[in-house]
């Protein structure tokens, strides 16, 4: 499958359960993880218009930073393989050689040369300095930033946004979606809809003015409800709870969600349901953002 051309729309599937019925809400699920096999879920949405940027400009190299355990860097690599870049992941942490995460092993197949930076230089990732020095160092590639989060980015989350409003002929009142970089939930928010975004990282509270910051071009965006207490110890960290939850959910509803985005998103979403935080009557569709291929094995099956 090209990766320009993808399966769409995604599904729109509206789930019902005990605790949706006494929040006295809709609630639907978009399954951009279904978009594509490998470039899943908000990754193909925000690489899209990076891809078209960078062929157009002639760049036969992509150069972009990830940790470890990187969906960003994974559908990166891919997307370059299937269209015909050259790719470079600058990663963060030291290189463990044949213990790579399988994340990373799977960059290395599809022909992603990762160059590995001490964390205290990981974050320069964002000086225009380092940048220009990258830039040097590896003869001008096309620069992708971390999660994919760019202008470039904003522009095809919109078209998600749009294709979702019209699956259900309406806006919903709200989009709920989990956080790392904020790209998605500042592509959401610039199309004027209100978004509940859930951070994965702990002390993501940064993220707000971040996520404001890529939407200042856009005077009519929604408003942001930025919740950090569903982090579960940390990015990429979770408890038997999440576990629990994720397996249930998968179990009551026939969607498989990953411990680290989605899960936490939904977690979160349904504690603020048993609380009483939505009005009765509205409406949310809560964005799967893929991630799959990171599933710990015991949520598999």
């Amino acid at each position: 499958m090209d990766l320009l051309v993808p399966s769409l729309p995604t599904p729109l599937i509206q789930v019902y359960d005990s605790i949706i019925d006494n929040a006295g809400i809709s609630l639907f699920i978009k399954r951009d993880d279904l978009i594509h096999p490998t470039v899943s879920g908000n990754k193909w949405r925000k690489l899209k218009y990076n891809l078209l940027e960078a062929k157009q400009k002639g760049f036969e190299t992509l150069l972009t930073f990830g940790g470890a355990f990187s969906n960003h860097l994974y559908a990166t690599a891919a997307a370059g393989a299937f269209s015909g870049f050259k790719t470079i992941g600058i990663v963060r942490g030291e290189d463990r050689g044949q213990e790579k995460s399988s994340t990373l092993q799977f960059c290395e197949k599809q022909g992603m040369t990762l160059y590995f930076v001490s964390r205290e230089e990981y974050r320069q990732r964002n000086s225009l300095d380092y940048i220009a020095g990258m830039a040097e160092k590896f003869n001008n590639p096309f620069i992708i930033p971390e999660g994919g989060t760019s202008g470039f980015a904003l522009k095809g989350v919109q078209e998600m946004v749009a294709e979702t409003n019209m699956q259900l002929n309406r806006k919903p009142d709200y989009y709920a979606v989990a956080a790392g970089t904020g790209g998605t939930a500042a592509g959401i928010l610039s199309s004027g809809t209100h978004v509940l975004a859930f951070s994965a990282l702990k002390g993501g509270d940064f993220l707000k003015e971040d996520i404001l910051g890529l939407t200042a071009d856009y005077a009519d965006h929604g408003n942001l409800h930025l919740f950090t207490d569903y982090h579960f110890k940390g990015y990429a960290r979770y408890t038997q709870e999440l576990l629990d939850f994720i397996l249930n959910f998968k179990k009551d509803h026939g969607i498989q969600l990953e411990q680290v985005y989605t899960g936490k998103m939904l977690f979160g979403l349904y504690d603020l349901m048993k609380k009483g935080y939505f009005a009765k009557g509205c409406s949310i569709a809560a964005l799967h953002t893929g991630g799959l291929q990171g599933l710990l094995p015991e949520l598999k099956g």
